[in-house]
């Protein structure tokens, strides 16, 4: 799976925006032009982080995606995005006259794998911060959550697996019992600096 270039990167996140606004403001999806659609015509899974800026923080304004690479990149992007706009249940739909105020970020994810360990113990020591993203299945929930989250928080690996269980209604040690599923995924993250500013590709390590 090929990286993708700071270029991509930018197109990935302005189109994100754009997507978004349009169906906020119009009620229309964004209609991609072909060449957009061959470059990113790989099936990948994809999140749309969209955050407020508030003085000199961040703070979160939506954020959903599509784990699994069942469709083709340029159609998952304007998916996430608009469902990031006006589908988290947290928050109320963004407003038309936020988005000079919002920053938009894309992360393109590899496929989940399981991890594989003798014991649940082991989990941490297979899990690199600012590497991995995780998702927790145990029962009939499921949580998630991104590379970067870890990364923000200071936390170790034993707290990124108690987050996470926790993100999918959990208590926080389940990840300790044998039927808990642990997954991992990496992602390539893209960011505005500042709303509708220049896209940086972030480092997480």
């Amino acid at each position: 799976m090929a990286e993708l270039s700071d270029e991509d990167g930018y197109l990935l996140v302005k189109t994100a925006r754009r997507a978004a606004e349009e169906y906020v403001v119009s009620g229309r999806r964004l209609k991609l032009d072909e060449e957009f659609r061959r470059r990113f015509s790989e099936k990948r899974g994809v999140f749309v982080t969209i955050n407020a800026l508030r003085g000199r923080e961040h703070e979160l304004r939506g954020c959903i995606g599509l784990v699994q690479p069942n469709i083709p990149l340029s159609e998952a992007l304007v998916e996430a995005a608009i469902s990031a706009a006006t589908q988290d249940p947290r928050f109320e739909p963004v407003r038309p006259e936020e988005f000079s105020n919002l920053i938009f970020e894309v992360s393109v994810l590899t496929k989940p794998e399981r991890l594989k360990a003798s014991s649940p113990k082991e989990y941490p020591n297979l899990i690199k911060i600012g590497r991995d993203g995780l998702i927790v299945e145990y029962k009939f929930l499921s949580g998630l959550l991104l590379p970067q989250v870890p990364v923000e928080e200071g936390w170790d690996a034993e707290q990124f697996l108690s987050y996470t269980c926790m993100k999918a209604g959990a208590p926080p040690d389940v990840w300790l019992l044998p039927e808990t599923k642990i997954y991992r995924f990496e992602a390539e993250v893209f960011a505005e600096e500042e709303p509708n500013g220049r896209v940086v590709r972030r480092r997480l390590i």
